[in-house]
């Protein structure tokens, strides 16, 4: 398989509260992080389908921001979401 990433991932775990409409909010783990995105530790049918936006905040961390991301890959163990408008949280 061809890799296609753009950016380097970066192996980190912190606590993330991602929010949508459809499935409420969500406290959930990341795998790792890029400047394009990150990956979260997720049962893939807990969230909406591939290209919904989401909002995402970092937990833990006074005045973090809330950052729109879009829903770009479903896997057996979790979900990848690219952030938005350049924002990398």
């Amino acid at each position: 398989m061809e890799e296609r990433r753009e950016h380097q991932r970066i192996p980190l775990r912190v606590s993330i509260k991602i929010a949508h409409p459809e499935c409420g909010e969500k406290i959930v783990t990341t795998r790792n992080f890029s400047e394009g995105g990150l990956f979260i530790i997720i049962e893939p049918t807990q969230l909406p389908s591939i290209g919904t936006l989401v909002k995402g905040q970092i937990q833990g961390l006074d005045d973090a921001p809330l950052v729109d991301m879009k829903i770009v890959r479903l896997e057996h163990d979790g979900v990848g979401l690219q952030y938005m408008d350049g924002e990398a949280g």
